[in-house]
């Protein structure tokens, strides 16, 4: 049976702005179709992934949406639905452009754009890098490059979204449309790209751009959020699982009890067998206690949230799982991050959740149908406070006194 979505009492207000990251993979393209076989999508791996040892959950299967496909407009439409009711205020689309204009999984957001549907708010984070086989076990194969062929490229890329950036759902800061950049050290200049697009968006009468650089500095040695490639951003975020396996996981990673787990031999990892080797596996709680560990205070620095971490689907023996997690502990996660936010000025209090449905990778909080709506109501308890109280109070109204 589908859970009907109740929206939030009116008059609530977020305690802070959960911006959700989108994948827009979830449907056939010809790329796909010649690096993994016809039809491939997401689902591919979702649907066939296995247990690599007792107690690991797999698969993890959707629930309400089903195996859907993001050509239908009615999933997009039931999609911002269920964000909307739990206090997610954008979806923030994952968007590709390698270089002269050469783009991939662009239709899904296209469409939204184009249809004016549904009226959600939406912006957009550029996640460039080159793709290669890591995926599959072929980190040497490379599928796309990602290049910066220079100026002219940079002025076509902010020619792109331009009819999202003028789009009256496009989210802002101070009425500046925020981008996200997922990998800044990959860029030839950072301050060239950032400095370029202000100036054209000054030109085309913006008050600005608010620009968000992803960390992707994993050395535990090194201070993550202010790296000079960072400066010229306008706020700094670190995403999982990133942020824990580079700082309190890495000091772990050769304690007894987590090797036991992981079957690590160290050095003499090249003679085990491969079906004897297990994934890297953290407790999903140590996750939520060190979260945030390393972030320094200030309006600039936001945090990033994740539900769960499972990327077997993809990865197999070489991935990594957060093991226990739970709607209560992920909960605790949001409310960690908002917390942090409570000296921000009110636009920038942004939380970033990686993700709403990137289901190969385990970080999503669509309904599944081990927790339902669990991790939705979740973020709903964390940042509409209200709303989730009063939805209780007309539960337990509803039942009567004794349920």
């Amino acid at each position: 049976m589908v859970r009907p979505v109740e929206p939030p009492a009116p008059m609530t207000s977020p305690l802070a702005r959960v911006l959700a990251f989108y994948l827009p993979q979830f449907h056939p393209t010809p790329e796909n179709d010649l690096w993994w076989g016809k039809g491939f999508t997401e689902w591919t791996n979702v649907a066939k992934a296995k247990p690599l040892y007792p107690g690991h959950v797999q698969p993890r299967l959707p629930a309400d949406l089903g195996f859907y496909d993001l050509r239908v407009p009615e999933v997009r439409e039931r999609q911002a639905e269920l964000a909307r009711a739990a206090g997610v205020e954008s979806f923030c689309y994952w968007h590709y452009w390698f270089g002269d204009g050469r783009r991939i999984l662009e239709r899904p957001f296209e469409e939204v754009v184009a249809s004016g549907q549904p009226d959600f708010p939406f912006c957009l984070a550029w996640a460039n890098q080159t793709w290669t086989g890591i995926w599959h076990g072929a980190a040497g194969r490379t599928l796309i490059e990602q290049t910066y062929p220079g100026a002219a490229d940079r002025e076509a890329h902010f020619n792109w979204a331009r009819r999202a950036f003028e789009d009256p759902r496009y989210s802002r800061v101070d009425g500046k449309p925020i981008f996200v950049v997922f990998s800044p050290s990959h860029m030839p200049s950072t301050a060239e790209f950032v400095d370029h697009w202000r100036e054209l968006a000054h030109k085309a009468g913006y008050p600005g751009m608010y620009f968000v650089g992803v960390s992707d500095a994993y050395d535990q040695n090194t201070e993550r959020y202010r790296l000079p490639m960072l400066d010229p951003f306008d706020a700094v975020t670190i995403l999982g699982p990133q942020d824990y396996i580079a700082t309190h996981g890495a000091r772990e990673k050769w304690g007894l009890k987590r090797r036991l787990r992981e079957r690590n031999l160290g050095r003499f990892n090249r003679l085990r067998p491969k079906t004897w080797a297990y994934p890297t596996r953290i407790d999903f709680a140590e996750v939520v206690d060190h979260a945030f560990e390393d972030m320094p205070d200030g309006d600039r620095f936001l945090p990033a949230v994740l539900s769960g971490w499972d990327n077997t689907p993809r990865s197999s023996q070489r991935g990594v799982v957060y093991e226990n997690s739970t709607p209560e502990l992920f909960e605790r996660y949001m409310e960690k991050a908002v917390a942090r936010l409570a000296g921000h000025p009110k636009e920038q209090r942004i939380v970033f959740l990686k993700a709403w449905n990137e289901w190969a990778e385990g970080n999503i909080v669509e309904p599944d149908a081990i927790h339902g709506h669990g991790f939705l109501d979740a973020i709903r308890k964390a940042v509409l406070p209200g709303a989730a109280t009063a939805a209780a109070e007309a539960a337990r109204s509803e039942t009567g006194p004794h349920g």
